[in-house]
């Protein structure tokens, strides 16, 4: 059948009809009308202008139509921002009988998100002819039965709605019928034949009229049925209903065979014209028939198909009894079933917009999702409540009617869960409640907002001296949670120290620390510096980590002999008396070593003399000995060859010289050393100039202890340790000896330093004493006694405490310019030495045992004071 337009009123039918609805809320509400049928493209209605939305800002916020069902009938036109037909609009496929038909949807916009509903009510056009379930019927009528008696006809059905639906019934024109066209409930129309004048069988056997169905359309469209009338002899009693109406209800979740209600007839004629068989009337519809089943010959009304009460709420079924009489009487009633919902429909819950990834920093309310959720029950069997797992930083919120927006609640840590698989559970509020489940996967981008981290915050690294240049002593290590450019490390030294940047290197992308040159110990013993973790974010986040090198010793330097000179052009004699005893101390070898720890241990062994049995050397004091009581008869000159080695792997070794002259007079052993006095003394004035340099090294050193302890407290507080307790344990002296750095003297280069070892074991043994000293090429020395055994201290204590009173006089010094070495040893020249060693001998040189003993306590007041 043609669906075209017809006139002018359609053109108007066809015209767009706009209906604005008030809402609340945020977002708007619209509303338009179309008639069915219209073609795609077609223009429902401007959109941009009815929600008062910029044109030119549209495209960008990329619009789009969200709908319930899988198929869109609308799109919006970004361009002019028109609603415009996307897919063919049959009213009644859509809505079927249901008035008015009316499709809701949503439009969302982006940037910023925003959310519009909407509605559009699709308008009926007649495009449907009436039609009749059969082209002819047949009814078979008494000629007794009285005028007025009704006789039900099969009805049309139009799927059409409105005035387009059926409307009216015309019956071809006869002597003896009408037409009663009667409305239902539901607005439908059914047609009875009305016997207006009473039949005659006699006069005429059978009728044939003709029923003819119209629309209200324009023009109106209609259908034909051909109705042939039997008349046959009276069965003069009809079959009567207990009551015209019945009434039931049912759950639409019945199963098939349930009873819903039973009908009742009786029949007062007897025999076949009595007996009453049940059916369903000619106009029921054969969907009800589908449906419900009728037994025939109780008049029991059971469940047949499967009802639902979203489809329809009531049926209005009409059933007939009949009576098998040759002229069968028949009765009619009407049953009224209602079908009660029950919770079968679960919700139905759709994403329609998510925003992922979520930046980490992202502030808390930030619109993550949409979520539209849909119910087809009814009342509380459709009213929908979502919610999420709880301990999550989400929360969901409904924004406008079935719709919730997914929002951050609190603050978000990619480094903690970098996605978020977050399920929305949709439950209706019915008995039993049906629930839906809805994943939807939410990423979380990184920024950078975790600063680089070590597993230290300060390295010590011990290094062995005279290293090889380049080599690589720490790798510095430090982790960064970030991804990307913001976890990408790289190292660098701070430049605090000008010498750091010259001696260290560090590897820009590992962290490897390297040693560009080759380090002395006894240059320098440590090295502080900073280095710089740093990531590639932006902006950069640094962290700070300490080092420190401690550069360990090395056995390079061999033993140096301060006393007597080596390679001197002078020849230094001691002279000892004729029966001396045994244990005298007649000189001392002084000798220092550069190193440190066993390294600058040093032992003293005697390795050649003229009489091997008269004197001994101290293993570690260096001190030379009588080892038995001199004769007269003794050799007047004896030359000792002392051989010094050091404790280092392998050990080094030096060897000094010294002469030793018995006389039993002095004046003896000054014919002797007459001939190598020097004629003039170029150090006279050294006692003056040793002095002045006393005092002002002194203060020197009082200003750098100063200093020192104040960088140490400072240190102390940054790294929280002290520096003696990271290298007590590598350079102290193992076993009972110790040791105090020595200073540099007259004897020695300014730029040498050494060190000289105690031993617990002798109370002869001589402190070397602490002398100032200048600063050098090499740098500044510690001057400090490391930890040792108690015992050491005591000794000290004892020795001072056995020193001459003030009126005693101490040995005298051997000439005017001469000086007291640190150890006792004597250091002159010319006469004025030879006088000195008189001077000596008269004091008590010569006096064996107590003689030595008084040297002993002289040269530790000189060590003390």
């Amino acid at each position: 059948m043609s669906r075209e337009p017809r006139g002018g009123g359609r053109a108007a039918v066809l015209s767009l009809c706009l209906l604005l609805a008030a809402s609340s809320g945020a977002s708007a509400a619209i509303r338009y009308a179309i008639p069915e049928e219209a073609r795609r493209g077609s223009a429902v209605g401007n959109v941009a202008a009815d929600l008062a939305l910029d044109p030119a800002r549209l495209s960008g916020r990329r619009p789009r139509v969200v709908s319930g069902g899988s198929k869109k009938y609308f799109a919006v036109d970004p361009a002019s921002g028109a609603l415009v037909v996307s897919s063919r609009l049959d009213r009644e496929e859509l809505c079927g009988a249901l008035s008015p038909c009316t499709l809701s949807f949503e439009i969302v916009l982006e940037k910023p998100l925003e959310l519009y509903s909407g509605a559009v009510e699709i308008q009926d056009i007649n495009d449907n002819d009436p039609v009749f379930p059969s082209g002819q019927a047949r009814l078979e009528i008494s000629e007794s039965v009285v005028a007025g008696t009704r006789f039900p006809l099969e009805s049309a059905q139009d799927p059409d709605v409105g005035i387009n639906s059926l409307q009216t019934y015309q019956l071809s024109a006869n002597p003896h019928f009408v037409l009663d066209v009667q409305t239902r409930v539901d607005g439908s129309k059914h047609a009875e034949l009305v016997l207006e004048k009473e039949l005659d069988r006699e006069e005429q056997r059978e009728l044939h009229l003709v029923l003819t169905a119209l629309d209200g359309g324009s023009p109106p469209r209609s259908a034909h049925m051909q109705i042939h009338i039997d008349v046959v002899d009276s069965n003069d009693n009809a079959p009567v209903f207990n009551q015209s109406t019945y009434k039931a209800s049912v759950r639409e979740n019945t199963p098939s065979g349930t009873l819903v209600t039973k009908v009742s007839a009786y029949d007062l004629d007897d025999g076949p014209n009595g007996d009453i068989v049940y059916s369903f009337s000619s106009h029921t519809p054969a969907k009800v028939r589908e449906l419900f089943a009728l037994d025939s010959d109780t008049g029991e009304l059971r469940v047949k198909g499967q009802l639902d009460y979203e489809e329809t709420k009531l049926y209005e079924i009409y059933l007939q009894a009949k009576d098998k009489g040759a002229v069968p009487g028949v009765a009619n009633c009407k049953v009224l079933v209602e079908v009660v919902d029950v919770n079968d429909n679960a919700p139905e819950v759709t994403v329609t917009s998510v925003y992922s990834p979520v930046p980490e920093d992202a502030a808390p309310g930030t619109v993550v999702a949409l979520l539209s959720v849909t119910d087809l029950d009814s009342r509380d069997n459709g009213l929908v409540n979502c919610f999420i797992p709880p301990g999550i930083p989400f929360t969901l919120s409904s924004s406008l009617k079935n719709y919730y927006t997914l929002k951050t609640k609190a603050a978000l840590d990619r480094e903690e869960a970098s996605e978020y698989n977050i399920t929305v559970t949709a439950r209706d509020s019915g008995s039993p409640p049906l629930s839906a489940v809805k994943h939807i996967l939410v990423q979380v981008s990184d920024v950078n907002d975790n600063a680089p981290k070590s597993s230290q915050d300060s390295y010590d690294v011990y290094v062995l001296e005279n290293n090889v240049p380049g080599i690589s002593i720490l790798n510095v290590s430090a982790t960064d949670p970030d991804l990307g450019r913001n976890g990408h490390l790289s190292y660098s030294l701070l430049q605090g120290d000008n010498t750091v940047g010259h001696l260290f290197s560090i590897n820009r992308e590992s962290g490897a620390l390297h040693l560009l040159t080759s380090l002395d110990h006894e240059d320098r013993m440590e090295f502080s510096m900073m280095v710089q973790v740093q990531d590639g974010g932006s902006p950069p986040l640094a962290t700070n980590l300490s080092v420190n090198v401690f550069v360990t010793d090395l056995n390079d330097n061999a033993p140096t002999v301060l006393y007597p000179l080596p390679n001197s052009t002078s020849s230094y004699t001691d002279v000892v008396a004729p029966g001396t005893p045994a244990g005298h101390v007649v000189t001392k070898v002084v000798a220092v070593d550069a190193d440190a720890g066993y390294n600058a241990w040093i032992s003293y062994t005697l390795l050649q003399a003229t009489d091997p049995t008269l004197f001994s050397v101290g293993l570690h004091s260096g001190e030379i000995i009588t080892a038995r009581q001199l004769r007269e008869d003794e050799a007047p000159q004896h030359t000792l060859v002392i051989l010094l080695k050091d404790h280092g792997e392998p050990a080094l070794s030096a060897s000094a010289t010294v002469s030793i002259s018995v006389a039993e007079r002095v004046k003896e052993a000054l014919t002797d050393l007459t001939d190598v006095t020097p004629p003039h003394d170029p150090k006279r004035h050294m006692t003056f100039y040793l002095i002045l340099a006393v005092i002002l090294v002194s203060a020197a050193f009082f200003i750098t202890i100063v200093s020192v302890g104040i960088f140490k407290c400072y240190k102390w507080r940054q790294s929280k340790e002290l520096f003696n307790s990271s290298r007590s344990t590598l350079y102290r002296t193992p076993g009972p000896f110790h040791h105090v750095d020595a200073v540099r003297g007259g004897f020695t280069p300014p730029n040498f330093y050494h060190q000289v070892y105690l031993t617990t074991d002798s109370r002869q043994s001589d402190l070397l004493c602490k002398k100032p000293i200048t600063s050098s090429p090499l740098g500044s020395r510690q001057n400090t006694m490391r930890s040792g055994e108690p015992g050491l201290y005591h000794q000290m204590v004892g020795t001072a405490s056995r020193l001459p009173a003030p009126t005693e006089r101490p040995p005298p010094p051997l000439g005017a310019g001469s000086r007291r070495d640190v150890g006792g040893a004597l250091h002159q020249s010319g006469a004025g030495r030879a006088q000195s060693l008189i001077d000596w001998q008269q004091s008590g040189a010569g006096r064996g045992g107590d003689g030595g003993r008084d040297r002993d306590r002289d040269r530790g007041e000189t060590c003390l004071l």
